[in-house]
């Protein structure tokens, strides 16, 4: 018999093994966008660690402005609130840092290995799965020139959807599709925000990801592979040789190291760039 996958306050909170990281949480049956929400929820003093989670979102978006679609019942739609004592200039990290949590979690309670056939981050911060994605991160700051107000990391992660939209299925898919097992959502969530905040509190010894960097690697897909980075300056191929500790790709082209800080880089054999 199936287990009903209810995902409500309670079924979240009972899930939850952290010390602050979660504890508030702020669930909605349906709302624009998770990140919406954290924004407001921030602005009216909400804690640090706040989780704010949707059944369903009506506005949910991805990097650059993509849609991120968001039906019910089947997928998780959270928002991680942050108030790091940190540079503003640093707080992209926190992107990668959500990435490995996300990563690790999905290994241990799916059984997946870190490779090519099982989970993979594609820098910086898509995760994905036999090659296709399965989760999305936005990471959004308020924040004067030297002080943060507050950091917010929206997740969006296909894990019991039982179909992909067709425009989307060569480049996307779940860990139920990928794996045939069907969890709990709010058990997924648990799992990642205990993740998270072990990762976190590493990152914050240093502010960088001196401590993550090896952890990170061992899911990249970008690494010792060629990339073809889009650049605005013009874009160029080279092989990608992990990451430094500020999180930025380095690529090796022509026997020098070029290192990327942001942008588009394609892999090949994946997002359709062959």
């Amino acid at each position: 018999m199936e287990i009903p996958d209810i995902l409500n306050e309670d079924e979240i909170r009972n899930n939850l093994k952290t010390e602050w990281n979660g504890r508030e949480i702020h669930y909605y049956r349906e709302t624009d966008s998770t990140n919406i929400r954290a924004k407001e929820l921030a602005k009216a003093g909400a804690s640090h660690g706040a989780l704010i989670v949707a059944e369903a979102q009506t506005q949910g978006r991805g990097r650059l402005g993509r849609v991120w679609e968001s039906p019910k019942g089947e997928a998780v739609y959270m928002t991680t609130l942050l108030k790091p004592q940190i540079q503003p200039i640093e707080a992209s990290m926190l992107t990668l840092v959500m990435a490995l949590s996300l990563a690790r979690t999905f290994q241990e309670l799916y059984g997946l290995e870190a490779g090519e056939h099982g989970i993979q981050i594609k820098w910086p911060n898509d995760i994905v799965l036999q090659k296709k994605k399965i989760t999305g991160i936005l990471t959004e700051m308020s924040a004067d020139i030297d002080r943060i107000h507050y950091v917010i990391i929206g997740t969006g992660i296909n894990v019991n959807n039982r179909k992909i939209q067709e425009e989307l299925q060569e480049k996307a898919t779940s860990l139920f599709l990928g794996t045939g097992k069907k969890l709990k959502r709010s058990q997924v969530i648990g799992k990642a925000m205990e993740y998270f905040e072990q990762d976190y509190q590493k990152f914050m010894e240093s502010h960088d990801l001196k401590f993550l960097k090896e952890d990170y690697e061992n899911f990249l897909v970008n690494k010792d592979v060629q990339v073809r980075v889009l650049d605005p300056k013009g874009e160029y191929n080279g092989i990608a040789r992990g990451i430094n500790d500020k999180g930025e790709l380095l690529i090796e082209k022509d026997g020098r190291i070029i290192t990327v800080y942001a942008g588009e880089v394609s892999v090949r054999g994946m997002y359709g760039y062959v």
